[in-house]
């Protein structure tokens, strides 16, 4: 029978009490380096027989927020008061976050769309096939911090999956509260099942995932809701003891996606106009934008608008546009999930 251990190896031991530093080796083997590998960075503490929390960044590479805040999290590591283990990966896709892309430099693929990976794949398979077989197994509680990228801005917002069980549901709304986003928005990718959300999702773990800024730079008011609210989640989980938290600043809104009508795609080429702010509240038929054609400056723009009533969550970056470029994304308000 064929192997299904991943092909990347570390120096790190899981089970080993305190504090460690080192990385996961991908195999690596090109034309400049025949026995090379790619290291991607990881810090592991533990202590006490608490639960585990899976903290990732970087899993697109122009996404710096997730990144920043973990990297920051991995220097107070060693004076921390824990009962439990943190595994911290601050750029899952270190390829990519190298590039300042979004997609890896080497094999051009997405991570968030390549879920459960491949043992015997590209770097970024081997990569994807190594979270979901090692790091996820291992975990109680997972969180990967997102952002918008260089195509995009978004509104600090959590994006949440409250589990069917009523128990697990109350246990999911007591650590998405603690993390007190601005808001918390059930997501819908529309049948998209490659992501890192999905594959947690069939470990059947407690899962958070947010999106924290945008147009690839590090947001401070995000990273702060990042820093802030890891400290709060932490404690709430019984992992970290002792010390002040941070009080909240934000009564999160609850919205969610509601399928394609939230949703404005660009049908043609040009060069896009918003209509509207992050934030604002749009109705369905509302003018979202406008795409001019740059080799016909003359004729008027083709106008996109608003399938359906929300709260603009999303605005594309580049003014660019090509068919079936994201320009907008909705939420609708909603009533608090998990009562």
């Amino acid at each position: 029978m064929a192997s299904t251990r991943s092909r990347i190896t570390t120096d790190i031991d899981f089970d080993q009490d305190g504090y460690q530093t080192g990385t996961l080796r991908v195999p690596h083997s090109v034309d400049r380096s025949a026995y090379g590998h790619i290291p991607i960075p990881i810090a592991v503490l533990k202590n006490g027989d608490g639960p585990t929390a899976l903290l990732t960044g970087g899993n697109h590479g122009d996404e710096y927020e997730g990144p920043i805040a973990l990297m920051k999290l991995m220097q107070r590591m060693p004076s921390m008061k824990i009962n439990g283990r943190l595994i911290v990966v601050p750029a899952l896709n270190f390829p990519a976050f190298l590039a300042g892309r979004r997609t890896s430099p080497i094999d051009g693929a997405n991570l968030n769309r390549i879920f459960p990976g491949h043992r015997d794949g590209s770097v970024t398979e081997m990569i994807a096939h190594y979270i979901d077989t090692e790091l996820f197994p291992r975990a109680d509680f997972v969180f990967d911090i997102h952002a918008g990228g260089a195509s995009f801005d978004h509104l600090p917002t959590l994006l949440v999956a409250p589990p069917a069980d009523e128990g697990e549901r109350r246990a999911y709304r007591r650590v998405v509260e603690a993390f007190s986003a601005p808001n918390a928005m059930v997501m819908d990718l529309l049948g998209e099942d490659r992501t890192y959300g999905a594959a947690i999702e069939r470990h059947g773990k407690l899962f958070l995932c947010g999106e924290f800024g945008g147009y690839a730079t590090c947001n401070p008011e995000g990273l702060a809701i990042v820093e802030e609210g890891l400290q709060r989640v932490l404690a709430a989980l019984g992992i970290c003891t002792g010390g002040e938290l941070p009080p909240p600043r934000h009564d999160t809104r609850w919205l969610r996606v509601e399928g394609a009508r939230h949703y404005v795609f660009a049908g043609t080429r040009g060069v896009f106009e918003p209509a509207f702010r992050l934030g604002d509240e749009v109705v369905a038929g509302q003018l979202a934008g406008r795409v001019f054609d740059p080799h016909a400056p003359w004729s008027p723009p083709v106008e996109l608008r608003f399938g359906g009533d929300g709260v603009a969550m999303l605005v594309r970056s580049f003014a660019s546009v090509e068919p079936g470029d994201c320009v907008a994304l909705l939420a609708s308000r909603t009533a608090r999930q998990g009562e």
